[in-house]
């Protein structure tokens, strides 16, 4: 392999146990697969089932030597600060700098049905400060603000590191923010090109306002890949039921980011297999439904 493809491969990543997983331990596999082939960083998305970010990173870690990891994502509303601080610290140490905290927003509806509040803007702000302060090893006194009260925060030791904090962003806003105070960004797997022209701008902007060098923010733009290597079943799942699945969860975003027609997502939405269906589509829907 040449020096010039071994750079462009460092400049690509890949989900790890993309989409669902009965077998969480299939990531040992793909992590070193994807170190073998000189990949850059593996992503690692969270789902309540078999897919625990903390577990899933250790295992990615444990088995490469080069791959960069990141949580793309998790949130910060389902564990305690220092919890996720005491997490972002090991994988840091564990994967000798490879590791990258990546947030998101998640789903309202599902954070409703859990007894938690929606994620907001100000809250993931004030969640990347408050991790980078206590992975500098500051110790944070009668914290008041939009992440709620905590008489204490704080990590055990002496250190000063930096960890990189990234967010998955799909407005335009949540893109703004993560120029302006995140050191990596990830966008959707479903935008068109002019989506992805936009987001670009966005986070750019947002750069730019908190007077911060664009080029220093790293993007990533994701593009699903599903070869005919694979039954068309799960193409399916994976393709039309994935796109399903996000419609149902965010689709108003997705239909603005794209510039698609509001009414499709409106009849979609109205249809009564749709609105009655249980369960993420992409997971448990027969080929036929």
């Amino acid at each position: 392999m040449t020096d010039t493809a071994t750079e462009q491969l460092g400049e690509l990543g890949f989900y790890l146990l993309a989409g669902h997983s009965d077998s969480p331990g299939d990531i040992v596999r793909e992590a070193r697969e994807a170190d073998a082939l000189g990949l850059g960083s593996g992503f690692i998305s969270e789902r309540f089932n078999n897919k625990d970010a903390t577990t899933l990173c250790g295992a990615a870690a444990a088995v490469s030597e080069r791959l960069g990891i990141a949580t793309a994502a998790t949130n910060h509303n389902t564990r305690h600060p220092v919890i996720t601080a005491t997490f972002g610290m090991t994988m840091h140490r564990m994967s000798e700098g490879r590791f990258s905290l990546g947030l998101g927003r998640g789903f309202d509806g599902l954070f409703r049905a859990m007894g938690l509040p929606p994620i907001t803007s100000a809250q993931l702000q004030e969640a990347a400060d408050v991790y980078r302060r206590l992975w500098r090893g500051e110790k944070i006194s009668n914290y008041e603000g939009a992440l709620g009260k905590f008489p204490l925060l704080q990590l055990l030791g002496e250190f000063d590191e930096r960890i990189p904090v990234s967010l998955v962003a799909m407005g335009e806003k949540t893109q703004e923010l993560a120029g302006r105070c995140m050191d990596a960004v990830y966008l959707h797997t479903f935008y068109d090109d002019p989506a992805v022209e936009k987001a670009v701008a966005a986070v750019r902007r947002g750069a730019e306002q908190a007077g911060r060098d664009p080029a220093s923010v790293r993007i990533w733009s994701i593009l699903a890949t599903v070869g005919d290597h694979i039954p068309e079943e799960q193409r399916l799942k994976k393709t039309v039921g994935r796109l399903a699945s996000y419609l149902r969860g965010y689709g108003d975003v997705l239909v603005r980011a794209n510039d698609w027609d509001p009414a499709a997502l409106r009849r979609f939405r109205e249809d009564e297999f749709i609105r009655d269906f249980q369960g993420a589509i992409d997971a448990v829907a027969t080929p036929a439904e």
